[in-house]
């Protein structure tokens, strides 16, 4: 019986220690995990400019440094032409 309490005591410690992580996670890391979420974003959708201008009329680089590029942009192309000619106003500049 002391056994079965001793475990349960120490399964309180456990939870009650990752819930302290959670914690401090969310009121130190998260927006910094948020922020370098939003700049990768960022980054990305750039360089898929960069290289693959072309689909939207501006020539940045030249066709053959795109075309070597262009097995590693093909999943993200369909998103990156959603997110560049999507309509904006005032507010998305907010977020």
């Amino acid at each position: 019986m002391a056994k079965k309490d001793k475990e349960e005591k120490e399964g309180k410690k456990v939870s009650w220690l990752d819930s302290l992580k959670s914690v401090l996670y969310g009121m130190a890391g998260h927006d910094m995990a948020r922020y370098a979420l939003k700049t990768r974003g960022s980054m990305e959708h750039l360089f898929i400019l960069i290289t693959m201008g072309d689909l939207l009329g501006i020539p940045i680089l030249p066709p053959y440094y795109s075309l070597r590029l262009l097995p590693y942009v093909v999943p993200q192309i369909s998103t990156w032409k959603r997110r560049m000619l999507r309509e904006r106003d005032l507010t998305d500049a907010l977020a």
